[in-house]
């Protein structure tokens, strides 16, 4: 089959992009971008110097990272008009951080990956730090990219699994192990990431459904290991599928 010119660049430019915009607010340097993307350094460096010329990245100097530049911010604004739900979700994502003290988030399903899209701190002194906005993990790993695959028809389930490699993020997202997880996650409703992505911080998560039923983004609470007890789950979990039932019922109204 052919493929269309230019597209292994843009494929190129859009891993460079996101990983850039996945390491805010502290940036990447040009060694971790190429790392990130599975690209030579000079290739990396190359592309980043070229969205830096048409302001897509800038460069600090000083602590030699690159972050978002200016026409990403003004390209995002044009695409919230039809994209942005954190208007609609944060107060969402505020009643769930207080109902738990735990910090909540809010994730969305961008093809075979989920990216944070908003936080709210707990009021817990103790807290993870795995997650932040604009983090991207791919589908499965951590609580909300679990919650959304797990609810998800089995042969888009099946074809991830058989594509993408996840053996980065530990055993536990080997494909038996993954599904007997979302074996779980579909029974209970809600997923759990037991400490799998940072020892001893734990995440639950629960999916929200677009107009056609389909898991478009999730809840998650993040905490230590003691706050995410047995016999606590129970309690989290409802009031994780309460607060993403609420924000499924609020996009679907708006």
């Amino acid at each position: 089959m052919s493929t269309v010119p230019g597209t292994q660049v843009i494929g190129r430019v859009a891993a460079v992009l996101r990983a850039v915009s996945g390491a805010m607010p502290r940036g990447l340097g040009t060694t971790a971008v190429a790392s990130a993307t599975g690209l030579s350094r000079p290739t990396a460096h190359r592309l980043l110097a070229s969205l830096a010329a048409e302001g897509f990245v800038d460069h600090d100097a000083l602590s030699g990272r690159w972050v978002p530049g200016p026409e990403l911010y003004l390209l995002g604004a044009v695409a919230a008009e039809r994209y942005d739900i954190t208007a609609i979700a944060r107060p969402v994502v505020r009643a769930l951080s207080d109902a738990t003290g735990e910090s909540a988030f809010l994730s969305a399903r961008r093809g075979d990956e989920t990216v944070c899209l908003l936080s709210e701190d707990g009021a817990f002194p103790l807290r993870s730090h795995v997650l932040h906005e604009g983090i991207r993990f791919p589908l499965g790993v951590a609580s909300a990219g679990l919650a959304i695959l797990a609810f998800l028809p089995d042969s888009t389930i099946e074809r991830h699994l058989a594509g993408v490699d996840l053996s980065a993020y530990g055993d536990a997202h080997s494909p038996r192990r993954l599904r007997t997880r979302l074996a779980e996650t579909r029974a209970t409703g809600w997923a759990l990431n037991p400490g799998l992505l940072v020892e001893g911080s734990f995440g639950m998560g629960a999916a929200v459904f677009d107009a056609s039923d389909q898991p478009a983004w999730a809840l998650s609470i993040t905490g230590v290991e003691a706050r995410f007890s047995p016999a606590r789950r129970p309690e989290l979990g409802r009031a994780l599928l309460e607060h993403a039932h609420r924000l499924t019922q609020a996009l679907r109204g708006r």
